[in-house]
């Protein structure tokens, strides 16, 4: 397998999921590539970086401002639960030094009746810019936006099991749709490396459909939480990069990715959201057409 060149995370940054160290296996690490600008406009050319390493990176794709906006609405309309360092900024969204003042019911009446459902979230996700991309990329007159929209925060300074997202392809929860379904994964501000972006096992989609078609995994949830274990068995890398506000990337149903943990030094939350588009004339999963709750089952 060809790679792209290695990268070594700074000492100071210490790379973990789920407590799990990347930093031991640099040679298990590389750096995410973007999609160079003489690609942008060209059709042909992303659709077939696309199918070769199963993402296209797009730094850029949305006005900073435009993300940026947005977290302070979502840090604004949760301030109340005392998730927020009190006496900063919303829209930077520095986390409470310890968790004795919030309240977790409160969050989540705040999360699930007023944001997720909320007319600004649905506009982010709907934008003009978002909309045409998808229609031009996937050759569809219309696409559809699934209802069930993920959207969530990791707090610094958390680890172990469960804290950061384990490593998984989507497939295994869009079984009643289509193979063509894609994920948008949007940072809403910046997210350097310490801050816990997304990461994205190198060329892992190959493997994956070819094992799916030969009915070799068909597992339901999370693949593990041992990123580096799970390197070492695809003999491949975990791609990682710095975030910028504003950035995106698309990714297939069947790419293994995780998220790191957050271990930023000076409080500062990652928020980010998960969507996904498709072809409207494609067969579409019933079960993600309905917003997204504690309690979904998903």
């Amino acid at each position: 397998m060809a790679h792209l060149p290695a990268v070594t995370a700074p000492a100071h940054q210490n790379l973990t999921s789920n407590g799990y160290p990347l930093d031991p296996a640099p040679h298990r690490l590389g750096r995410l590539a973007p999609v160079p600008e003489a690609e942008r406009g060209d059709v042909a050319a992303l659709r077939a970086r696309f199918a070769r390493e199963g993402y296209l990176y797009l730094p850029g794709f949305f006005r900073p401002g435009v993300v940026r906006e947005f977290r302070r609405h979502y840090f604004t309309a949760t301030a109340h639960t005392g998730l927020l360092r009190r006496g900063t900024d919303p829209g930077a969204g520095i986390a409470a030094p310890d968790t004795t003042g919030f309240d977790r019911a409160a969050f989540r009446t705040a999360l699930f009746r007023d944001v997720v459902p909320g007319p600004e979230y649905e506009a982010l996700c709907r934008r003009p810019e978002l909309v045409a991309f998808y229609r031009w990329f996937l050759g569809a007159p219309e696409v559809h936006l699934h209802r069930r929209k993920i959207i969530r925060h990791a707090l610094p300074g958390e680890s172990g099991i469960g804290t950061a997202t384990q490593a998984h392809y989507d497939l295994v929860y869009l079984r009643e749709g289509t193979e063509r379904v894609l994920s948008s994964w949007i940072p809403l501000g910046d997210c350097p490396l310490a801050r816990g972006g997304l990461v994205y096992l190198e060329r892992s989609h190959h493997r994956v459909r070819a094992q799916e078609e030969a009915g070799l995994l068909r597992r339901p949830a999370s693949l593990t939480a041992d990123l580096p274990s799970l390197a070492e068995e695809h003999d491949t890398r975990w791609l990682v990069t710095d975030y910028a506000a504003g950035d995106m990337v698309v990714h297939s149903p069947y790419l293994v990715h995780a998220s790191l943990d957050n271990r930023d030094p000076d409080g500062v939350m990652r928020l980010s959201t998960d969507i996904r588009y498709q072809s409207a004339a494609d067969p579409v999963d019933a079960r993600w057409q309905n917003h997204w709750h504690l309690d979904d089952g998903l």
